[in-house]
């Protein structure tokens, strides 16, 4: 029986990274529930905050989908998603201290999440570091490995690569009879 994805070494879902996935699923919570509310009730009033509140929700619940699923393809969505978040949060915060007129009402990501105690500032910079140090141990399993196989191929153990099981015998003498 295999081990659940969450156990599994290159899963981005262990340790600190459950405690990153929960902290994602609530902003996605919060921040879409609150433009959604703003939206439908008060859109006139600071359309381009709610806007930006909505986007935000999406990139949370991008994020925290992509971090839950912990796979290759999931982690460079999240590398990405993060990086939108802080460039985001960059952007935004900049904007809204220098055009407050723009933003009547806070978004969440509106002087650099200061409403949200920073979080939304440094959540993305933990979640780019987080997502690093996962490729980077996934690269380092797989060179491991790359590196065992190849020394077992140079010590005549390449036969399931097709390369016969020592001196005077293919791979087809080997799958024959079992044995070299």
């Amino acid at each position: 029986m295999s081990e659940p994805a969450a156990s599994q070494p290159d899963s981005t879902r262990t340790g600190p990274g459950r405690l990153l996935v929960a902290i994602y699923a609530l902003f996605a919570l919060s921040a879409s529930a609150r433009a959604g509310v703003q939206i439908a009730t008060k859109f006139g009033h600071a359309p381009v905050a709610y806007l930006l509140s909505a986007f935000a929700g999406v990139v949370y619940i991008l994020a925290t989908v992509t971090l839950a699923v912990g796979s290759p393809t999931a982690r460079r969505i999240a590398v990405l998603s993060c990086s939108v978040e802080l460039a985001g949060v960059l952007a935004v915060g900049t904007w809204s201290l220098a055009d407050p007129a723009t933003f009547p009402d806070a978004t969440v990501w509106s002087s650099y999440g200061s409403g949200y105690g920073f979080v939304p500032l440094v959540l993305p910079v933990f979640g780019l570091l987080w997502l690093r140090r996962w490729t980077r141990r996934a690269r380092t399993r797989r060179t491991t490995a790359t590196s065992a196989e190849d020394a077992g191929e140079a010590a005549g153990g390449g036969v399931a690569h097709g390369e016969g099981g020592g001196p005077g015998h293919s791979a087809e003498d080997v799958v024959a009879d079992g044995r070299t």
